[in-house]
């Protein structure tokens, strides 16, 4: 990231601690994703295939809502002190198979190293290799994630896992081990559910809203660096931000402002708006809405089907 020069703006940049405001508005969120889990469960298993259908297509996108809503706390911008964000953010993750301190290593990471060499965030869809539809169909379809997963919790029971991005904390270290067992716990418990019968349940419940999921949140993070410029340090260049409607904010929880996260990560995501005019007037990726966004890629994306490959350099990132 990117410090503020004289010439850059200010209110961007500027950090912000959470405030009790800030932790009410967290908690609201977290009461409507779990109201509306609640309603899409009961719609999931209504006997009517269309409603049923409608309802795990409802909790796939609510599983990836509480992803985004998991990243908040992966900054520690939701609530006042620390504790609670992990608390919280390990069972936001569960739907998705997603390791909360697994996620937040790699995660800030990739703040800390955007636009080097060393930048990798913890979803695979690298944005500095040449856009095709190959690569946008394999980040849709990222279903080897999971099984990924199932190899770090047999890592995590033998006492085999361990971190290939450079040294961490042991500390760290046992939490990620501890959360992956935790999902092991999980899988075979929905084993056992399966067993008992209960296989319907479960594919209404999870299998089918997770099969839903995986694209939903590729979808998501798909903007945030894809067609930025991947070889510098400056947010104001290499991210994005998408304007959206309120739902697309509420959804993607305020990652459609992905320039402002990036330049103060620790400001908690509700205020992120209010620096929005900021970025549309000093950065170079701002769209207005997601269509506008998706336009882009897909002229991007036909641009490389008929363009002859360029001569790949050892150790080049293009």
């Amino acid at each position: 990231m990117s410090a503020p020069s004289p010439v850059q703006p200010r209110l961007l940049f500027q950090k912000a601690r959470v405030a009790r405001r800030d932790e009410a508005v967290f908690i609201a969120k977290l009461v409507v994703a779990l109201g509306l889990v609640g309603f899409a469960g009961y719609l999931a298993l209504a006997p009517s295939l269309p409603v049923a259908l409608a309802g795990t297509l409802l909790l796939g996108a609510l599983y990836t809502h509480m992803v985004e809503l998991q990243h908040q706390c992966l900054h520690h911008s939701a609530f006042r002190a620390a504790k609670p964000h992990r608390l919280v953010g390990v069972p936001l993750g569960i739907p998705l198979l997603v390791s909360y301190s697994h996620y937040r290593v790699r995660h800030l990471q990739h703040h800390r190293y955007l636009g080097t060499p060393q930048d990798s965030e913890f979803f695979g869809f690298d944005t500095r290799k040449p856009l095709t539809w190959g690569l946008l169909l394999r980040g849709l379809l990222d279903y080897p994630r999971l099984f990924a997963v199932l190899k770090d919790i047999g890592q995590s029971y033998t006492g085999r896992w361990t971190y290939d991005l450079g040294q961490i904390a042991e500390r760290r270290r046992r939490d990620i081990i501890a959360e992956y067992r935790l999902l092991g716990v999980v899988l075979a418990g929905a084993v056992a559910v399966a067993v008992a019968g209960y296989g319907d349940l479960l594919l209404r419940l999870w299998v089918v809203p997770l099969l839903f999921a995986v694209p939903m949140h590729f979808l998501v993070e798909l903007p945030e660096h894809l067609l930025c410029d991947t070889e510098t340090t400056d947010v104001l260049h290499n991210t994005r931000s998408i304007r959206g409607s309120w739902l697309t904010t509420w959804f993607t929880n305020g990652n459609n402002l992905h320039i402002e996260h990036h330049a103060a990560m620790t400001v908690p995501i509700n205020r992120l708006p209010e620096r929005h005019a900021e970025a549309r007037r000093h950065a170079t990726h701002v769209e207005r809405s997601y269509l506008d966004f998706f336009r882009k890629t897909a002229a991007a994306a036909r641009h490389n089907l008929t363009k002859a490959p360029e001569p790949h350099t050892p150790g080049s990132w293009r």
